[in-house]
C-alpha cells in the first residue's frame, strides 16, 4: 500500500490517500503520475471512491461514499489550479452542482472537490443517444431513455414515474431541447448576477438529475469577481468548439482582444451551439466530433479557422438540419443566441430563458412565429383586401336587412315618382359617400398596414414607430366600427331627410325607419370590430413583436388587456342585435304592416343567432390570443 500526504484546506490535521501498490507509480515527484495512481477502490480522507465517473486532461472524477455523513457524493480530484470550489460555494440553485468543500494532497499540488452527485450522465450521453436515432423517431423520452441507460450501466435503480419525468416525455424532442435550454439559461442569468461566467459551456459539463433537470458543472475555468486574486485574464479557457468569437480572440495570443472583455453574452452563445448540437445532433459550424487539442503551436491556427466559421451566415444546409417539429420561435431564438457581435444577443439569461419558456408555449409561440406554412404567413400580404372584406361583412348584412325590412314598408307607400327621386338623391349621396369611407378606413389604418408590410420586406423602423404602430394597430378594429357606424348615421340622416323632400309618410313611419337604422348600426359595429381585429391580433400585432425584442413596455400590456374589455363590450352589442331587431320590428307601427316586415325579421333573428355562434368563437379566441401575447409581451420577446 501507499500512502501520500493530505492536507484540509482549511490547514486542518493530516490525512492519508491510502491506494493500492502500482507499478511505476510516482511518490510524489510527478504530478500527472500523482493524479495517474488514483482509481477506483482507493480510500482518500473520509471518502471511500467506488466507481470512476469521467476523466479530462487535468481531472478525474469519482463517485465516493463519504463516511462521516454516510452519503453518495462526486469526488473531483485535479491540478490544484483553478477557483471552481470558491466560486460554487456561494452558488445555490437548482441548475447548478452544489460543491460542499475542497481539500488539498500531495503536497498541495493536488486539490479534491466533493460535491453533490448528480446520477443521470451528462448531455454528452445524450447527444451520443440523439445521433444515433433518427429525427422522426426523437421526442422528448429520448432524454430519459439516455438517463435510464446510464443509471442501469452504473447499477442505479430507475426511477418511477413522477409528473416531471411525465411532462418530459410528452414533449416533441425540439421542446424537450427548450426546456433544458430554459433551465440552464436560468442558471447562466443566476451566477452572473453573482459575478460568475462560466466559459466552458458543453454537453460534458451538463450534468442530469434522474428526473431529468440539468445541472450545471465545471466551473474551474469561469471568472468570479468575489474570489481573491481572480482576473479574468487567467481564464480564457474552454472547448474551441462552443466558444463565442469574443472568447476566441481573447484566446488568440496575436488578437486584440481579451477576457476581460466577455460578458454572459459569450456564455449564452455557448449554450446556443450546445442546444442547436442537441436539437440537430450536428453543431451549427465545424467539426461534429470533438476536435484534438491543437497544441499551443497549433492553437492560433486551430482559432483563426473557428473564428472564420462563426463570421459566415449559418448555412442554408445547417439550417436543413431542423427538424420539421422544431417551432419557427425556437430557430429565431438560436440564431438570435448565435449572432456574431454580442450586440444582437439576448442581454441576460433571464431574457433567454423567458424567450425559451415562449418556445413551450404553444399558442404564444405561433402567434408570434407562426408556422411556415399556416395561413397567417399565406394571408399576410393580403392585409387590406383581407381587412376590408372583414369590414365589409357586417355592413352588407345591415344593408340587406335595411332593403328586405323597410323596402317591404315603405316602396307600397310611395309613388313611381317619389321612388325615382328617392333613388336620385340615393345615387347622389352613394357614389362618394364609400371611396371617402374606404379612404378615411385606409389614412387611419396606414401605420397598421404599411410598417408591417415593411418589416416583412426587410425594411427597419425606429423603435418610436414600431411602439406606434402597435398602439395603433390594436384599435383598427374600433375604428373600422366608428366608421361602419357613422356611415349608417349618415346614411339614416340622409335616407329620412330625402323621405321628408319626396314623400309623404306619416311621422310614426319615419320614426319606425330610425329605429331600425339603429339596427344596422349594431350590426355594423359588432361584426367588422372581431373580424378586423382578430386579423390584427393574429397576423399584423405580431410581426410587430418580432422585431421590438428587448423595446416592449409596460403600456403594451396595458393596451392588450384594454382590448380584451373593449371585446367584451362588442360581444354584448353583437348578443342584443336580435333583441333589438323584434323591438325595432314592432316599434311604430300599425297593426296591418306587422305581416309585411315578419319575414325579415325572423331571417334577421335566425342570422343574428348563428352570426353571434361566430362572433363567440371570435371573442373566445380573442381572449386566449390577448393573454397569450401578454406573456410575450412580459417575457420581452
Amino acid at each position: 500500500m501507499e500512502t501520500l500526504a493530505n492536507t484540509g484546506s482549511g490547514g486542518g490535521t493530516a490525512t492519508a490517500l491510502v491506494v493500492p501498490d502500482r507499478r511505476g507509480a510516482t511518490g510524489g515527484g510527478d504530478l500527472d503520475g500523482a493524479l495517474e495512481i488514483i482509481d477506483a477502490g482507493a480510500r482518500i480522507d473520509d471518502f471511500d471512491l467506488l466507481t470512476a465517473l469521467g476523466r479530462g486532461a487535468f481531472a478525474r472524477v469519482f463517485l465516493a461514499r463519504q463516511r462521516s455523513m454516510q452519503r453518495l457524493v462526486a469526488v473531483k480530484i485535479s491540478h490544484n489550479h483553478g477557483s471552481e470550489p470558491q466560486t460554487l460555494a456561494h452558488l445555490d440553485h437548482d441548475h447548478i452542482v452544489r460543491v460542499f468543500d475542497q481539500r488539498l494532497i500531495e503536497h498541495d499540488r493536488l486539490k479534491l472537490v466533493y460535491m453533490q452527485y448528480v446520477p443521470g450522465g451528462t448531455l454528452l450521453g445524450v447527444l451520443r443517444r440523439v445521433r444515433d436515432t433518427p429525427p422522426h423517431a426523437r421526442t422528448g423520452q429520448l432524454l430519459l431513455d439516455a438517463i435510464d441507460a446510464e443509471l442501469a450501466d452504473r447499477g442505479g435503480i430507475r426511477p418511477s414515474e413522477s409528473r416531471s419525468r411525465a411532462d418530459i416525455a410528452g414533449l416533441s424532442w425540439p421542446e424537450a431541447v427548450a426546456w433544458l435550454g430554459r433551465r440552464l439559461a436560468d442558471a447562466l442569468d443566476y451566477a452572473n448576477r453573482r459575478g460568475v461566467l462560466h466559459r466552458d459551456i458543453k454537453p460534458a459539463n451538463v450534468l442530469l438529475t434522474a428526473e431529468g433537470a440539468p445541472k450545471l458543472a465545471d466551473f474551474n475555468i469561469s471568472f468570479d469577481e468575489h474570489v481573491h486574486d481572480a482576473h479574468p485574464l487567467r481564464y480564457f479557457g474552454g472547448s474551441l468548439s462552443y466558444m463565442s468569437p469574443e472568447q476566441l480572440a481573447a484566446a488568440h495570443p496575436d488578437r486584440s482582444g481579451s477576457a476581460a472583455d466577455l460578458d454572459t453574452r459569450s456564455d449564452l452563445y455557448a449554450l446556443a451551439v450546445m442546444l442547436w448540437e442537441l436539437l440537430t445532433g450536428r453543431r451549427p459550424f465545424g467539426a461534429d466530433a470533438d476536435e484534438p487539442d491543437p497544441g499551443p503551436a497549433g492553437l492560433p491556427t486551430a482559432i483563426d479557422h473557428q473564428l472564420a466559421l462563426r463570421d459566415r451566415p449559418i448555412e442554408d444546409r445547417v439550417l436543413a438540419d431542423l427538424p420539421p417539429d422544431c417551432p419557427a420561435a425556437l430557430r429565431r431564438v438560436l440564431l438570435s443566441c448565435l449572432a456574431p457581435d454580442p450586440a444582437d444577443r439576448p442581454e441576460r439569461g433571464r431574457e433567454l430563458a423567458t424567450q425559451l419558456d415562449l418556445c413551450l408555449d404553444v399558442r404564444a409561440r405561433n402567434l408570434v412565429d407562426p408556422p411556415a406554412r399556416s395561413w397567417q404567413r399565406r394571408l399576410a400580404p393580403w392585409t387590406v383586401v383581407v381587412a376590408t372584406l372583414a369590414g365589409a361583412v357586417g355592413n352588407f348584412g345591415a344593408v340587406l336587412y335595411n332593403n328586405n325590412h323597410n323596402g317591404r314598408l315603405i316602396d307600397p307607400a310611395l309613388t313611381a315618382e317619389q321612388h325615382h327621386s328617392l333613388e336620385t338623391i340615393g345615387n347622389f349621396v352613394d357614389w362618394p359617400f364609400y371611396p371617402i369611407v374606404f379612404g378615411l378606413l385606409l389614412y387611419l389604418g396606414r401605420h397598421a398596414i404599411l410598417v408591417p408590410h415593411g418589416l416583412r420586406h426587410g425594411r427597419r423602423y425606429d423603435q418610436r414607430t414600431l411602439a406606434r404602430t402597435r398602439a395603433n394597430i390594436l384599435t383598427v378594429g374600433d375604428r373600422a366600427s366608428l366608421i361602419g357606424f357613422a356611415g349608417w348615421v349618415v346614411a339614416g340622416t340622409v335616407f329620412v331627410t330625402g323621405l321628408l323632400v319626396v314623400g309623404d309618410l306619416p311621422p310614426t313611419m319615419l320614426l319606425h325607419l330610425l329605429v331600425t337604422l339603429v339596427v344596422c348600426g349594431a350590426i355594423s359595429v359588432s361584426y367588422p370590430f372581431f373580424l378586423v381585429t382578430f386579423w390584427c391580433v393574429r397576423v399584423e400585432y405580431p410581426t410587430l413583436l418580432r422585431h421590438g425584442r428587448g423595446h416592449l413596455t409596460a403600456d403594451d400590456a396595458r393596451r392588450l388587456h384594454a382590448l380584451g374589455g373593449r371585446a367584451t363590450v362588442y360581444l354584448g352589442i353583437a348578443a342584443a342585435v336580435p333583441m333589438i331587431a323584434v323591438l325595432a320590428g314592432v316599434s311604430f307601427l300599425l297593426p296591418g304592416q306587422l305581416p309585411l316586415i315578419i319575414g325579415p325579421m325572423r331571417w334577421l333573428c335566425v342570422c343574428a343567432v348563428a352570426a353571434f355562434v361566430v362572433v363567440y368563437w371570435l371573442f373566445r379566441t380573442l381572449e386566449a390570443d390577448l393573454r397569450a401575447l401578454q406573456r410575450v409581451v412580459a417575457a420581452g420577446v
